[in-house]
């Protein structure tokens, strides 16, 4: 077994958790230590995540590299903790690949494992999980693209995506904001590619809440198959009941965020499931409800969970690797919590020129490049339809899984198409959408708390240079 480390674990005991007894509540106290507990998580995740995803993809990326982009500007209080706690990578001594990675948070627990499976990335284990036995060797598995997006250097005006490039990397869409890749690509073929240092095609990042399209793509493909229509209810026997009105919600209900179920915060923030190593069932089935289905838009990372487990069946069997695959998006993996629950929420890596492959398809109206209708005829009008309650204090509005650039009342996005649509996420994830330009537009970012990337000044610019 090869370790790499960082820090000496025997040190750990001198890293305080806490501040003075009679500076905090109990429940300060408490808190606290629950921080460092999620920050551990966090760092566990992305390092083994960063890492072992992008060598499945015969990319490099380095702890420090990881450190530099994914782990700094992060979310508080896990920022001010993260950097700071030590941590192992485990891997197998004879294929070379990452195993686990262990990061230590306290003297008196175990460290937090995450762990890694080829083609299913990487999964969390919950806080106080007994240390594992390495597992070797695993089996090497480099991703290759068997289905690439051509090249057309000729189609985008050089000193025209010059200046797009030079802006979008040096915070001309946002200050502060930090830009890794973008892409664009008109038909089938790239216009427009670029890459920080460090980064190129193979190398993946967190889709964040991107993964919520994709979510909604697959569910498309369930629909597809004949194995779930979206106006049934979710029925997944969590609320068995006859009288508990959560049986009335349905799958467009969850794609929508109009459950009317109650979450503590606004989405974003499912911090026992994405850091603490919970599971899919333990935290985003039980929550109550506290509205009528259909009346209340309340952007919640529940709602695309249990859309997700609506179709569980089907995926038990035909694997989001499947889909990927028909797609020629072999740099994408969709991650599961420990139990084998995908994390469509959240929890996926991909590279800027799979999700332009995603783009495509719904470009295609849901045909594969082989011909395959993989979603319904129609499916990307009914992702892309502001329907039902939407989101208040934004231009954008909300469809089934995706973000649209107009609103029931009207778009008020200048130069920007009405039948644009989105998929948006955490630290500036983008795969923007145009059929009726037969574009497609990625930025993959990593942009810091309190930064933002315009991607809509992006897409008006970008559709601009390409008239």
């Amino acid at each position: 077994m090869i370790r790499t480390s960082f820090g000496a674990l025997a040190l750990l005991a001198a890293i305080p958790f806490v501040t003075p007894a009679n500076a905090q509540s109990a429940q300060e106290q408490l808190d606290v230590r629950y921080g460092r507990a999620l920050a551990a998580g966090y760092k566990a995740l992305f390092l083994c995540s960063a890492i072992a995803n992008a060598e499945a993809n015969g990319a490099t990326r380095t702890p420090q590299s990881v450190h530099e982009w994914e782990l700094t500007g992060i979310q508080s209080p896990l920022n001010e903790i993260v950097k700071e706690l030590p941590y192992e990578i485990l891997r197998a001594q004879e294929a070379g690949t990452i195993d686990q990675v262990r990061v230590s948070w306290a003297d008196d627990m175990p460290p937090r494992l995450a762990r890694y499976q080829p083609k299913f990335g990487c999964d969390l284990l919950p806080i106080g999980s007994p240390l594992l036995d390495p597992r070797e060797p695993l089996e090497v598995i480099v991703a290759r693209d068997t289905r690439e997006i051509t090249t057309d250097e000729a189609a985008l005006d050089e000193t025209v995506s010059r200046r797009l490039s030079s802006m979008a990397f040096a915070g001309g869409y946002g200050e502060g904001s930090r830009t890794t890749s973008i892409l664009v690509t008109k038909g089938d073929q790239i216009v427009l590619e670029d890459y920080v240092e460090g980064f190129d095609p193979s190398t993946p990042q967190r889709t964040w809440s991107v993964a919520k399209s994709i979510a909604a793509t697959l569910v498309g493909w369930a629909v597809q198959a004949g194995e779930v229509i979206v106006d049934q209810p979710v029925a997944l026997g969590y609320w068995r009941t006859q009288d508990d009105p959560r049986r009335s919600i349905t799958v467009d209900h969850m794609l929508r965020m109009a459950s009317g179920r109650y979450s503590d915060t606004p989405g974003n923030r499912t911090d026992p499931l994405y850091w603490g190593g919970a599971t899919v069932d333990e935290s985003a089935t039980a929550w109550p409800i506290v509205f009528q289905p259909g009346s209340v838009y309340r952007y919640a990372n529940n709602d695309t969970l249990m859309a997700v487990k609506a179709i569980q069946s089907y995926l038990s069997y035909y694997r989001p690797m499947d889909f990927f695959e028909k797609l020629g998006m072999n740099h994408t993996v969709a991650e599961t919590d420990h139990r084998g629950g995908y994390i469509l929420s959240s929890q996926a890596w991909t590279t800027a020129r799979d999700l332009a492959k995603l783009g495509q398809l719904y470009l295609n109206d849901g045909v594969s490049p082989d011909g395959e209708r993989l979603l319904p005829e129609e499916w990307r009008n009914y992702v892309s339809d502001p329907s039902g309650p939407q989101p208040e204090g934004t231009e954008w509005g909300y469809g089934a899984g995706w973000w649209t650039f107009r609103r029931p009342e009207g778009n008020s996005f200048e130069g920007i198409p009405d039948d644009a649509f989105a998929a948006r996420g955490n630290r500036g994830q983008y795969l923007v959408v145009v059929p009726s330009r037969n574009v497609v537009i990625v930025r993959r970012g990593e942009d810091m708390v309190g930064t933002r990337f315009d991607i809509a000044a992006f897409t008006r610019d970008v559709l601009a240079a390409l008239d």
